[in-house]
């Protein structure tokens, strides 16, 4: 089992040694305003592992580190160990693939709805996404001990990687030509789901061989990403049950 923890580093001299040491992040904050070679290696040593960095104001880095000194460096620690794709690809019927979720609620809820009704991932963007942190894992209920979760760097690759592997890709989209119950879900199967406000993006869109709806009885368009999820991925375990 994975042990589910976050952890916070502050300062340039503990996130460089966990940088040196290999360790597992989920991401590097850096404050807008601060360089210097110290921080010129620390992006460099990031991105060398694939690790995200993100510019924020002052302000958001106060917050998260407290009240001790964080030079302008924030480092998160992943709550669990990240996935590669092709880890996940051999042997799956159902991958579930996020396109820009940002709140940590609502992947922590999927990734619970993903395991329960049986898909085999969930994959999720390296940006513009939320990452495995403690809250997320609260929200996934203990999912996230069995369920793996990919980052894959660029969605719209993963999705032509998951073609190519013989996967049919379903883009959950409210102007889907068809509904979620009238879709027969060939497998292996590939659920794209949008972020919230936004949805799927275009390109992303053009990479589904079909995209499927949710048929709403009031004015409304669309429900919260994790409902959505819930109420295709039973579907598709009432079909592929047997």
């Amino acid at each position: 089992m994975l042990n589910i923890r976050m952890s916070l580093l502050a300062g340039i001299h503990p996130v460089r040694e966990a940088l040196r040491a290999g360790r597992a992040l989920d991401r590097m904050l850096i404050a807008k305003g601060t360089g210097g070679a110290r921080i010129e290696e620390l992006v460099r040593l990031a991105r060398e592992r694939g690790i995200p960095v993100r510019f924020e104001p002052r302000e958001a880095l106060d917050r998260l580190a407290g009240p001790g000194p964080h030079q302008g460096v924030v480092a998160l620690g992943a709550a669990a160990r990240y996935r590669e794709l092709e880890e996940v690809i051999e042997g799956a019927r159902l991958i579930v693939l996020l396109d820009g979720v940002e709140d940590p609620h609502n992947l922590g809820a999927i990734v619970r709805t993903a395991h329960a009704a049986g898909a085999d991932a969930v994959a999720i963007p390296e940006r513009r996404a939320a990452g495995l942190t403690e809250t997320v894992s609260k929200a996934a209920a203990g999912a996230l001990e069995y369920l793996p979760v990919a980052r894959v760097t660029n969605l719209n690759r993963a999705l032509e990687t998951l073609k190519q592997r013989g996967f049919w890709i379903y883009g959950l989209d409210e102007r889907g030509a068809r509904t979620y119950d009238q879709t027969d879900f060939a497998t292996p199967t590939a659920l794209v789901l949008g972020g919230e406000g936004e949805g799927l993006h275009e390109l992303v869109r053009r990479h589904c061989d079909f995209l499927v709806r949710i048929p709403m009885a009031g004015p409304i368009s669309s429900l919260n990403v994790s409902v959505a999820a819930g109420v295709v991925l039973f579907e598709w375990r009432r079909r592929h049950s047997s």
